[in-house]
């Protein structure tokens, strides 16, 4: 098996897009973005996509290719990633996919778990849940029924938070059990490459990347959305804090804070989710490219 994925993984605000890039440029490849907040043509500052420059600087895929009005899911993106992979490597020994999404690279990595279908009246019943009690009611039954996944899972999507919970009502089993099931083999072998820091600088990093979003316009994409902020799309940690601001739950200062908390909380069930996966290659976000590159290297001569 002479292709290889190159999977960049960790935090958000950790530098993968930066290593993703030096990597494509060294093997002199490609990069596909497993971002699923980065899909969408509206949503450019809140879900940091990559700037001008970057996306000049290595072939991106997948970075605003939809629009938030459009359906679309990991089975979609596992097809669409498939697809596109299966053109690069006639060509390309190494394809490089840049990761924030653990759902969405585990897809093209391993495939999709094999989820039974359960009765379409128990989503209709947690849709009303949510809409009437409120997201923490669900949380809170989710922490009950499955704590495994409640701790890895990004609980403030409520969209994820009600398809667990339909697995675990509708099937009368953990969600978390279906996810250890056999995966397909693919005809690529896939490398992780996970950058990682103290907890407290990620934290550090995430608080300042949320101050330059706002000083580069936040405020003012949320407000352009805030008419479809019912859309799936935008129910996502930057945009439901300011849409709550605009209906006047939050002043503009809490909305902020809650930003940046929400958002070190995505960052830590993200390294709860990556932890899990003893086949990653870690290494602190301040490592010479040079040092991964020969990593690299040396794992797939093997």
């Amino acid at each position: 098996m002479n292709k290889t994925l190159l999977a960049v993984v960790g935090p958000t605000a950790i530098g993968k897009t930066a290593l993703g890039i030096k990597l494509a440029n060294h093997f002199n490849t490609e990069i596909l973005s497993a971002d699923s907040r980065q899909f969408f043509k509206e949503m450019s500052i809140g879900t940091a996509v990559p700037s001008s420059e970057e996306l000049n600087a290595a072939t991106h895929h997948f970075i605003q290719h939809i629009s938030i009005n459009d359906t679309y899911n990991v089975g979609l993106f596992e097809a669409d990633a498939l697809s596109k992979l299966k053109h690069l490597f006639k060509n390309q020994d190494y394809v490089v996919l840049v990761g924030g999404s653990g759902l969405y690279v585990d897809a093209v990595i391993s495939g999709l778990d094999d989820f039974p279908e359960v009765d379409i009246k128990i989503r209709e019943e947690l849709k009303e849940k949510l809409e009437y009690v409120g997201i923490e009611s669900l949380q809170h039954e989710l922490k009950t029924l499955d704590p495994d996944h409640y701790k890895s899972m990004d609980i403030n999507n409520p969209q994820r938070l009600i398809r667990a919970l339909e697995i675990c009502i509708g099937t009368g089993k953990p969600y978390s059990s279906f996810t250890a099931q056999k995966r397909v083999k693919r005809n690529f072998q896939s490398l992780k490459i996970g950058l990682t820091a103290d907890r407290k600088l990620i934290y550090d990093r995430i608080n300042n990347r949320v101050d330059l979003m706002v000083e580069n316009g936040l405020i003012e994409e949320a407000e352009s959305l805030f008419a479809q902020r019912h859309l799936n799309a935008l129910q996502t940690v930057g945009y439901r804090e300011l849409f709550a601001h605009f209906e006047g739950k939050y002043d503009l200062e809490t909305a902020i804070s809650e930003i940046k908390k929400n958002t070190r909380r995505f960052a830590k069930r993200q390294l709860t989710w990556y932890r899990r996966d003893d086949s990653i290659l870690w290494y602190e976000h301040t490592t010479p490219v040079e040092e991964i590159i020969e990593a690299i290297e040396r794992k797939v001569s093997l």
